[in-house]
């Protein structure tokens, strides 16, 4: 029999120009002073400024210029002092320090307390201050998310709960104009991994295949044109942005991969953009993980992988190979660099194979890997 269960945010806005609506939802809750969680381009949220004081809030604004580490997270929560709100407006991560902040400021914790694998571990028990994510860029979907990955002592690790999943999550498409290219490449192929490895997932159900499977066929469509036109045709900006919020949904409620194993062992170690790390390693994962479903002759994840190459190509008659040969062709098309651009050498190949192996995301995986497998990944990644 199946059983499942799903988590998501209790109100999820999609739509062109939605972001107007934030304001009016965040006096509805009685708050009066809010702390804006932005990333390194903070004059983009001008507009959502002006909003929220026009209606009497209070804005204390907190950019976030890199990838969210620890003691981002602690400098979030002092600056937290006194809001009763917090909004995160950005990519993934001014997201993910909001909700972390939101979750911890209310007794002024520290992220080491809740910390997996670094830090205690100890469980969320308690409510935080209502938290509203809006994305800007159509990569992470952590706005429907119950995590957020932090970085320290060389290593990614998350703080997880479902009370982090934010009270309100609004998708507006229209907040993608003007993304950087290289921002669309990397932002979209996370996307795409965020679609491919819960549709592979051991723990797949039947509302995560669903919206993986349409996530998958908009973001084939239209990622390849983003890249070469930007975000110009409101139709792209509509596909990345449903292939983004169901790439959250799917993960938040299946699960990941060795994909996301990498992103994990790699993020940290190298300085890289979580992004470029997974649009990097995806195509190698799709190649050998296919190869281990025929090691270990399991039937079911062969036909997945048939599944996908369909999905990608539009080829109703797809081989499974045409999968990570379609994404070997995207990656080349957008650009996508190589790990040893972000300094990655053959010395750290062990440790950085042990570390994935250890990551949480690799319990989703179709096929439990061998470490010669997840080494080679690696290196058809560099």
């Amino acid at each position: 029999m199946t059983r499942f269960e799903l988590a998501i945010p209790g109100d999820v806005r999609f739509g062109g120009g939605r972001l107007s609506e934030v304001p009016d939802a965040l006096a509805g809750w009685g708050a009066r002073r809010v702390l804006l969680v932005t990333g390194r381009s903070p004059d983009r949220a001008a507009a959502l400024v002006e909003g929220l004081q026009t209606r009497g809030l209070v804005v204390t604004r907190y950019a976030v210029s890199g990838e969210p580490s620890i003691q981002v997270v602690r400098d979030g929560v002092a600056a937290a002092a006194g809001c009763d709100a917090v909004v995160g407006f950005g990519g993934g991560s001014a997201i993910d320090v909001a909700k972390a902040v939101a979750v911890l400021a209310v007794r002024g914790a520290d992220p080491l307390e809740h910390l997996e694998v670094i830090g205690a571990g100890r469980p969320i028990t308690a409510a935080g201050l209502p938290c509203v994510a809006i994305p800007t860029t159509a990569g992470t979907g952590s706005e429907v998310t119950r995590n957020s990955v932090l970085s320290g002592d060389g290593v990614k690790a998350s703080l997880r709960s479902p009370l982090m999943l934010p009270r309100l999550a609004v998708v507006d498409p229209d907040l993608l104009l003007g993304v950087p290219v290289a921002t669309i490449a990397a932002s979209g192929m996370d996307a795409l991994a965020q679609l491919i490895e819960p549709f592979l997932s051991r723990k797949a159900n039947p509302v995560t295949d669903a919206l993986a499977r349409d996530g998958i066929v908009r973001s084939a469509r239209s990622l390849r044109r983003a890249r070469r036109d930007g975000m110009v045709d409101p139709s792209v900006r509509e596909d990345l942005a449903i292939a983004s919020l169901f790439g959250g949904l799917c993960l938040a409620n299946a699960g990941l991969g060795a994909v996301h194993g990498f992103a994990a062992a790699l993020g940290a170690r190298l300085g890289a953009p979580h992004g470029a790390v997974c649009a990097a390693v995806l195509a190698p994962a799709i190649k050998v993980n296919l190869r281990a479903a025929r090691r270990v002759r399991d039937r079911s994840a062969v036909t997945w992988f048939a599944d996908l190459a369909v999905l990608l190509t539009g080829n109703p008659t797809a081989r499974p190979e045409a999968a990570a040969g379609w994404l070997t062709e995207l990656t080349t098309a957008l650009q996508i660099p190589g790990l040893r651009t972000y300094g990655l050498t053959d010395a750290d190949t062990a440790e950085v194979v042990a570390a994935a192996q250890r990551a949480s995301s690799m319990k989703g995986n179709p096929i439990e890997l061998t470490d010669d497998e997840v080494a080679e990944i690696l290196a058809r990644a560099t």
